[in-house]
């Protein structure tokens, strides 16, 4: 028995479901909030604790820092930080209200000319960063850091001043696409997944599917990963595959796979459990400890979407 009455997982033997191993992974390695986003999502814990445990990254100017986004640390309001903390507050059930209110005076303040988001602000700078993530003096607005957010409180039926000039600018910047990158691929179907103009949503997406199989942005055959190019900029093997753009089967990107790619695709994730009941991440690694604090954030993900697609996990 444990100081506290509880028994500890087995640790002698090795759970059988993929569910339980990850747990025991998220008990050993992950933070507080990953550990009660982890029980709220799987084990059946309340939407408070994991509030309360996101408060602690939440800055008096409404936005988040303190390395809630592993590659940037350091305590100072980020963009980036902001798009996660909304992200846990979505999968809590309270990305609305008065939060939403608070975080959308925030992004108003940090915004560029155009309404949008840069990914990171110069204050980053004397704080350390990942080597990937560049700090400028005047960053430009970005779809990977807008479309998120944007696709966030549009999900959550929030109505704000601050959102109808950074959803134009989401428009703006997806109907500009003629070559991309898997994250910022990432970052459009987030933001077209929660669009309110379904229509245009749509055939948007038609569009960026055709895109991402002319560029060949997903790796369509597990087996042979090397046959798909990797994204300037990215670390080597850094692919991303059909779940990662469909991470549930009612995103408008499960239309851009047939039936055997997204199962293959999703065999694939299955089988990246490591030995230690965790996933691994697949960028580049520049610091021990951001590594560590990755881990348990895809490991959530990944069975979140292996979930959603009816894949049993225990």
């Amino acid at each position: 028995m444990s100081a506290t009455g509880a028994s500890p997982l087995p640790t002698t033997s090795r759970p059988r479901s993929p569910l339980l191993r990850a747990e025991h992974f998220v008990w050993l390695t992950a933070r507080v909030l990953e550990q009660r986003r982890f029980a709220h999502r799987f084990l059946g814990g309340g939407a408070d604790p994991v509030e309360t445990a996101l408060d602690a990254y939440r800055n008096e100017d409404g936005g988040y820092g303190h390395a809630l986004e592993p590659d940037l640390r350091g305590p100072v309001s980020q963009p980036l930080h902001t798009a996660h903390a909304l992200r846990v507050l979505d999968s809590v059930g309270r990305c609305g209200g008065r939060r939403a209110e608070r975080v959308c005076r925030y992004l108003t303040s940090v915004s560029a000319a155009d309404g949008a988001l840069p990914a990171v602000l110069p204050a980053q700078r004397g704080y350390p960063a990942a080597p990937f993530i560049p700090v400028v003096d005047d960053p430009p607005s970005e779809l990977l850091a807008t479309g998120p957010v944007v696709g966030l409180l549009h999900r959550n039926e929030v109505w704000h001043a601050w959102l109808f000039r950074a959803t134009e600018f989401c428009w703006r910047a997806i109907d500009a696409l003629t070559t991309s990158h898997p994250y910022e691929v990432e970052a459009a179907v987030a933001f077209l997944d929660s669009a309110p103009d379904r229509p245009r949503a749509e055939a948007a997406a038609d569009r960026l599917g055709r895109l991402v199989r002319e560029r060949r942005l997903a790796v369509l055959d597990p087996d042979r990963p090397d046959a798909f190019p990797v994204s300037p900029g990215y670390a080597p093997g850094e692919h991303h595959y059909p779940h990662d753009f469909a991470r549930t089967p009612g995103s408008l990107a499960r239309a851009w796979f047939t039936d055997d790619e997204m199962s293959r695709s999703l065999d694939f994730l299955a089988d990246a459990q490591e030995e230690d009941g965790g996933w691994p991440i697949r960028w580049r690694r520049w610091a021990p400890g951001t590594a560590l604090e990755a881990r348990p954030l895809v490991t959530i993900e990944a069975l979140g979407t292996l979930r959603a697609h009816g894949r049993a996990i225990g």
